[in-house]
């Protein structure tokens, strides 16, 4: 079984909800070297075919594999496949969206209901997922990197793990942190089959 690895895109700094590619338009033309949460939408859409995007990942960063993937989509469309979303691929695609066209093959857990309750040294960041999964969030004082593996996203950052016990919501302390500090997180879920979440980085402040 293939592992998928999905952003889910957040934005605010509290209670945050997953961008769902199903509602997703994409607004602009896409290629190798764009990035942003229509980038991670459009993975997200491709993801959930296998035989279209088999390593699944969803980096926000149209890297070669999205490049390949978007290729796929277009020859099974009866376009050039360039491996571009150009003003001929973008209709196509987002009637796609709209319309479900791809198989939902199972995969990734969904995150939502993101909470980061702060204090002066330490922060509490919680979620819930739509299935049991194992959690840890990744937070540094340094904008937070992901680097595209061939099936896998590597975080930069420290990490906090929950308890090895799969479950549908989580609760993760970041302790030792310096007061009146901006830190930057992202949280990574584990499914029981080893599928991956993992959402758009975010921040918080410590209190004075």
């Amino acid at each position: 079984m293939t592992n998928k690895f999905v952003f889910s895109a957040v934005s605010a700094l509290l209670i945050m909800t997953p961008v769902l590619a199903q509602a997703a338009t994409l607004n602009r033309q896409l290629q190798t070297g764009m990035s942003g949460t229509d980038v991670s939408a459009l993975q997200t859409y491709l993801a959930k075919d296998v035989s279209l995007y088999p390593q699944g990942l969803v980096t926000g960063y149209f890297g070669f594999l999205t490049k390949s993937a978007v290729s796929n989509f277009q020859s099974r469309n009866g376009l050039p496949p360039v491996g571009r979303v150009g003003p001929a691929t973008l209709p196509v695609l987002n009637a796609a969206i709209d319309g479900g066209a791809t198989s939902d093959t199972g995969g990734a857990p969904i995150i939502m209901s993101i909470n980061a309750a702060v204090s002066r040294n330490s922060a509490t960041v919680s979620w819930n997922t739509n299935e049991i999964a194992q959690g840890v969030v990744y937070y540094s004082t340094s904008p937070l990197t992901t680097s595209e593996n061939q099936n896998s996203v590597t975080v930069s950052g420290t990490s906090a793990m929950t308890d090895t016990s799969l479950k549908g919501s989580q609760s993760v302390v970041l302790p030792n942190l310096d007061a009146n500090t901006r830190y930057y997180y992202m949280i990574y879920t584990t499914d029981a089959s080893g599928n991956v979440s993992v959402t758009w980085p975010a921040s918080f402040q410590t209190t004075n």
